[in-house]
């Protein structure tokens, strides 16, 4: 017992010192977690291309709505994250440990009503995607992910959880195990079995349950976290339902936002090339994931380590952990971009292998060199939302998210795509330009926030100084 406390306290003890240390220890663990994870979704697809275009054209029109499950997700890890952290920056305790069971809570209600309603309305949403040439092959893959979606859910808000108190190791090995198990019984269920593109759907939904089942034991049997996962000191708590939605809610509408965006994308690359555009967008969009990994890494290193700031009203924490956390990921991100556009021919040509998608090669690249600057801007924006939802503002992140990928990427996609006859290169070309601008508001906004915070510290020290003079004078 007492090596645990050992331990959490060593863990807390990182995640409330210094803001650098932090985000680092924090971050790049999350970096190999993500590398596992868009690793088995891009050896999905590698094996799914082998099926032809017309499965990769599926999976990419499918994958806007996986995203909304992986959204909500990802939102309430974000929300329980944030009051958790804030929490353990204020030395609460009960309210940690709280926060927790109610995201819990929230994840199982989740599971249940999210799939039922995809399910239901699954074939006209693909109909009306545009998906109807491939319609068969995408409602055997949407049906099989979305009735498994529960253990996707479970994943991303234990994992969040466990982060919230910088535990990070467990939360890489339950990853590790999905990814790589994925990876081996994927192409078993695919072509051994010869189940097509339903297999890919089997080998993720079963490796996904595989983790679901590591963290429910870590979590809520061993119970050796710092929050306390006991029924008995759980107490329904509306305020506390509230302040994770306060965060969830945004986050998740963020999520939401970037498969509308997807849709769109979509919608317009049919209109101006056809769905072997889809094909190319859906593998070229798997690489660029891998681009970004150190961006939404480090953004959910900043989120912990900003939101404790913010609940200790350290500010000048909140400004470092964001800035540094820019710094590292422009870094890193320029490195990556010139790994990318050197080798994006060889990149691509994993993803066109086998006769049915040889064609894919020359575009992917093309997809791939146009993506490079993509890498560098997304930092800035990525890191200064991040510091939104760490202070409960997840409506500014909202905003931030709409701003970027809706406003900017989708419109700027469609006048040089389709309005300007760009074609395919233009939707690319649109989307880069539209993230630049967008995360160049996200960034700017943040240093206003931060000013608006250190001049009410001011006001509040100025305040507490003339009580004291006048106690002095009296």
């Amino acid at each position: 017992m007492e090596n645990k406390n050992e331990k959490t306290n060593s863990r807390i003890e990182m995640i409330t010192g210094d803001p650098k240390r932090a985000i680092r220890k924090l971050s790049f663990p999350m970096m190999l977690i993500m590398i596992l994870v868009i690793s088995y979704q891009v050896v999905d697809s590698i094996w799914i291309a082998g099926l032809g275009a017309d499965a990769l054209a599926a999976l990419g029109f499918i994958t806007p709505l996986y995203m909304i499950i992986v959204g909500l997700g990802q939102g309430l890890g974000a929300g329980s994250t944030s009051l958790i952290a804030r929490s353990i920056g204020k030395k609460d305790h009960e309210t940690a440990s709280n926060a927790g069971m109610h995201a819990i809570l929230i994840t199982a209600v989740l599971s249940i009503v999210l799939p039922a309603i995809l399910l239901l309305f699954l074939n006209n949403i693909l109909i009306a995607m545009g998906a109807s040439l491939v319609l068969n092959l995408a409602t055997e893959y949407g049906q099989i992910v979305f009735i498994g979606s529960f253990a996707l859910l479970f994943n991303l808000v234990g994992s969040s959880i466990l982060r919230a108190e910088g535990d990070m190791k467990r939360a890489t090995y339950a990853i590790a195990l999905t990814s790589i198990l994925n990876m081996i019984i994927a192409p078993l269920f695919i072509y051994t079995l010869n189940m097509g593109i339903k297999g890919a759907a089997v080998a993720t939904v079963l490796s996904s349950t595989i983790a679901a089942i590591a963290i429910f034991y870590w979590i809520l049997v061993k119970k050796d976290t710092y929050i306390t996962f006991k029924l008995e000191k759980f107490h329904f708590n509306m305020d506390i339902i509230r302040d994770i939605l306060v965060v969830t809610v945004p986050a998740s509408v963020e999520q939401f936002i970037m498969s509308v965006l997807a849709i769109g994308i979509n919608w317009i690359l049919v209109m101006v090339a056809g769905t072997t555009a889809v094909a190319v967008y859906t593998a070229g969009w798997r690489i660029v994931s891998f681009g970004i990994i150190p961006a939404l890494a480090i953004e959910t290193g900043v989120l912990t380590v900003a939101g404790i700031a913010y609940g200790a009203r350290n500010y000048k924490n909140l400004k470092i952990s964001c800035n540094y956390g820019i710094k590292l990921g422009v870094l890193i991100s320029i490195i990556l971009a010139a790994v990318t556009y050197i080798f994006a021919p060889n990149i691509a040509w994993l993803f066109s292998y086998s006769a049915n998608s040889a064609d894919l090669t020359p575009m992917i690249a093309e997809f791939l060199r146009i993506f490079c600057v993509f890498f560098i801007a997304i930092p800035f924006g990525l890191a200064s939302t991040a510091v939104f939802q760490a202070a409960g503002k997840g409506t500014t992140s909202l905003i931030m998210v709409i701003i970027r990928d809706l406003i900017m990427s989708l419109s700027v996609a469609y006048l040089l795509g389709v309005i300007l006859g760009w074609g395919e290169q233009g939707v690319y070309w649109g989307i880069v330009i539209g993230v630049i601008i967008g995360s160049a508001i996200s960034y700017l906004y943040f240093r206003l926030f931060l000013r608006r915070l250190d001049n009410e510290k001011a006001d509040e020290v100025n305040l507490a100084n003339q009580k004291k003079e006048k106690i002095s004078d009296s």
